[in-house]
Formats: C-alpha cells, structure tokens, sequence
C-alpha cells in the first residue's frame, strides 16, 4: 500500500539544514516525497512575537517554537529583514527536483496564509496565490502543479482557485482519502489529497507523548490502515533537524510494513473526475486548537462533474 509523504518547507533553516539532510535520507531508503516551498520571505519571528498561528498546537511552550525554528531565524522580520527564500534558497529547491522529487508551492508567505487565509475576503486571496505561482516559476522555470494550505487553513475562494489556476491537485485539509471537493454545493475540479495521519507534534501534545515513543504510536496506526488512504505531512524544520531519526524510524518501518513512500500525486485515481466527491468544511482535527479545513461527507451521487463551473 502506498504511503504518501507530504513534506512543507516554510523558513530558511528548514531549507538550507533540513531539506539537503531529507533529501539524503529519503533516497538512502529509496522513498518518495513531494516537498511543498514557501517562495515568499521567511517571517519566523511571527511565530513567536507577532502572529499566533492557529494551525499550531494549544498549549505549546515557546521553548518548544525556538526549538523547531532556532534562535537567529526568529529575529527575521524583526531585529533584521526577512530573507526572501525564492532568491536566497533557489538553488536548493532546484536540487530537491532534480533529485527526483515531486515539488509544489506552500504559498509565499507561509504564515502570513496561515494567520489570515480563513478570513480573507477574493482580492487577498488571489492575490496570494498568483504571487505564490509567479515566484514558483522565477525559481523553477514553469507554473506549480501542486498547492498545500499551511496549517491547512483556506476559504471557498483559494478551493475555486486551485480549479481556476491549472493546479492538476492541492493538499488544503485534512481527511480520509483523494476526492473532488465540494463547498456549497459548487463542485470543484481540482482534487483534494488530504493529510490524513497524525503529526508528530500532536502525537507529542497528546498525553504521554515524548520523542521515544512517538514512532512506535504511529506505526501502531499505520499497522492496520483499514479502507483509507495514508498521507503524512512533515515539516523541514522539525523532521528535517531535531526529529529527522524519528522520521527516518518511520520510513523504515512503514517500509517494514509493506507501505510504500511516494509523491501525493501517486494516490490519485487514473481519472481524477471518477474521485469520490465530498463536502469540505471547517472544523477541529484531534490535537489542533483552532478550526481548518476538513474532508466532509460525500455529496449526492447523482451530480455530474462536467457542470461544474
């Protein structure tokens, strides 16, 4: 069974120390991944001084936050300019591609889309997008085919978007499995490959969690996945750096189990239109404190995808 990897790259550290160290220990172990770059400037020191993120996990020490970013990023956009990570990380990105790896756009500001994306009325949000796809294309040479929600935060006008846009599939909520996602009734042609395991850091806020054991309690649910589909998210800054051997235990021993490590592109149908078509709704996921997107119930049969706009 395959097990998708869903990898974000939202800050500097993650890039230059994280991702080379990824990229190495993903290939030793032959898996697949699909890294996700925020292209716009890296404004670390919102998560601990300016914006509270609301993807991030309740009751989270800040020694916890200086611990995932470290202590100099966290003075970017404050004590010093925030680096523009499609200009100072180009070069790293590109090797990320040319190592075989899918690649697609996190956003450009990865928390400033975080904070404000849920409340943003049409103009914010396209804005935020095209900006996204054209800094992609400076770094890359061609536009996105992928789109990931940080934090999966989003609204009804960022989902029609990624329909509007050319994106082939975007990973915006969490969920069970691939689907066409459906809000209001408005169907949208752009499928949805939801998250759909536990983080680590909600494995680590949930009672008795500590980073001995946290890749035994997620092999314990992967084990027996029943009818769903797998999908991990990680982050370059903390399964690229302090819990890259916690990563690297899974890998292992997903791979043990008989589940195979790729690309989230490798989860959907042949024809992406044959996909289940469900709900997407905003409410709360085990072990997060503010509401995101989520993957609801299916919508009526009887609708034919061809009508939607």
């Amino acid at each position: 069974m395959k097990l998708a990897l869903r990898i974000d790259v939202a800050t500097l550290r993650g890039l230059r120390d994280g991702v080379p160290a990824l990229v190495e220990m993903l290939s030793r172990h032959d898996a697949g991944a699909t890294f996700f770059f925020a292209v716009g400037r890296d404004q670390s020191a919102r998560a601990l001084l300016g914006d509270p993120a609301p993807g991030r996990v309740g009751g989270v020490a800040e020694a916890r936050v200086v611990a995932r970013y470290g202590v100099a990023p966290l003075a970017y956009g404050v004590l010093w300019p925030a680096p523009d990570l499609a200009r100072a990380g180009a070069g790293r990105m590109r090797t990320v591609r040319d190592a075989g790896f899918e690649c697609g756009v996190l956003g450009a500001d990865a928390l400033r889309w975080q904070v404000h994306a849920a409340g943003a009325n049409p103009a914010w949000t396209d804005a935020a997008l095209q900006r996204a796809i054209d800094r992609y294309g400076e770094v890359f040479g061609e536009r996105p085919l992928a789109h990931a929600a940080p934090g999966w935060q989003g609204n009804r006008h960022a989902l029609r978007l990624t329909q509007r846009l050319g994106f082939a599939y975007a990973s915006d909520c969490r969920g069970r499995y691939p689907f066409l996602p459906v809000q209001d009734a408005e169907l949208i042609r752009c499928p949805q490959v939801p998250t759909t395991l536990p983080t680590l850091d909600e494995l680590l806020a949930e009672p008795g969690g500590h980073r001995s054991n946290l890749a035994a309690r997620l092999l314990e649910r992967t084990a027996d996945p029943g009818t769903g589909s797998l999908v991990f998210a990680a982050c370059a800054e903390l399964e690229g750096l302090a819990l890259r051997p916690v990563f690297e235990q899974l890998v292992v021993g997903w791979k043990a189990q008989g589940h195979a490590p790729c690309p989230l592109r490798e989860l959907l149908a042949p024809d992406p239109m044959a996909l289940p078509r469900c709900e997407i709704v905003t409410g709360r996921w085990p072990g997060r404190p503010a509401p995101m997107l989520l993957q609801g119930g299916v919508f009526l049969d009887d609708v034919d995808v061809s009508d939607a706009a």
